[in-house]
């Protein structure tokens, strides 16, 4: 699986706590040094975010300081979900402090509608972010077809309104993405119902959390649509199971997502303590 396979499937990956008390050279250099590595592998050289849902805690107290921590340990670009009653210029200053891009804004729906959609291209305009991701959806789109149908015409409506500001609507899916109607998976029929312009934010774990499903297929069944990819560990033996010691077949994983999932970032997303 070559050096980036090494990179999700060292031993012992740091946890959230570990990458907020180490820092500098050190840190960076055990992250990046498989990601150039990987380069001379024949891996393309994506880059790799985090979602800062991982460390919610800190930013409450301290958005600066855990942003730099997360530029010092070498990731190159953060997920936002929470603006924690900041401006996107007071964001963009602390991004920018600390070496940082924005890869992702997780919204509600009804943020990128009506009167809401305004403010929130300010705010993705403000910070350099182009992918406006939708978080979750009502419980009952997940099951009827009709409300899957509506839903899927709002979405690619929003993606038509924000191609003029040359940016991007995504939507992040959950377990029940992969409830079936009709015998076929709700994941396919979101895609094959919603533009092509919609990005499919695909979470390894999340998805794995199914019986039956396996994450390469999906990648490669909607070819193109997996901009940006969540890189979460899954196992049915061991929930708290770090990146590598999971049941996760990465290497077929990253193989789709880079040869026909159309992945331009990863974003490493990790939930426990």
């Amino acid at each position: 699986h070559g050096a980036k396979g090494d990179f999700f499937m060292s031993a012992r990956p740091l946890t959230r706590r570990d990458t907020l008390k180490l820092g500098g050279a050190a840190a960076a250099s055990m992250l990046l040094a498989p990601v150039t590595r990987a380069m001379a592998a024949g891996w393309k050289p994506i880059p790799i975010g985090t979602q800062l849902w991982c460390v919610r805690l800190q930013l409450a107290k301290d958005i600066p300081g855990t942003l730099q921590a997360l530029g010092g340990l070498g990731y190159q670009g953060v997920e936002l979900e929470n603006a924690f009653g900041k401006s996107g210029v007071e964001w963009k200053s602390y991004l920018d402090a600390a070496k940082l891009k924005a890869c992702g804004f997780h919204h509600t729906l009804s943020e990128l509608q009506g009167d809401k959609l305004a403010a929130s291209v300010e705010f993705n305009q403000a910070v350099g972010n182009r992918n406006l991701i939708i978080r979750s959806l009502q419980p009952a789109v997940y099951t009827s077809a009709d409300r899957l149908k509506k839903t899927a015409d709002e979405i690619s409506a929003v993606a038509e309104r924000l191609k003029a500001h040359e940016m991007r609507v995504g939507y992040h899916n959950h377990t029940t993405d992969f409830n079936r109607i009709d015998g076929e998976f709700w994941w396919n029929r979101f895609a094959d119902l919603t533009s092509k312009d919609v990005i499919l934010q695909f979470d390894t774990g999340n998805a794995s959390e199914m019986e039956g499903v396996t994450p390469q297929s999906f990648l490669t069944r909607n070819a193109g649509r997996t901009v940006t990819m969540h890189v979460k560990p899954f196992s049915r033996k061991d929930p708290n199971a770090y990146l590598g010691a999971d049941d996760l077949d990465w290497p077929a994983i990253l193989k789709a997502a880079e040869g026909t999932g159309g992945v331009e970032w990863y974003i490493i997303e990790y939930e426990k303590e």
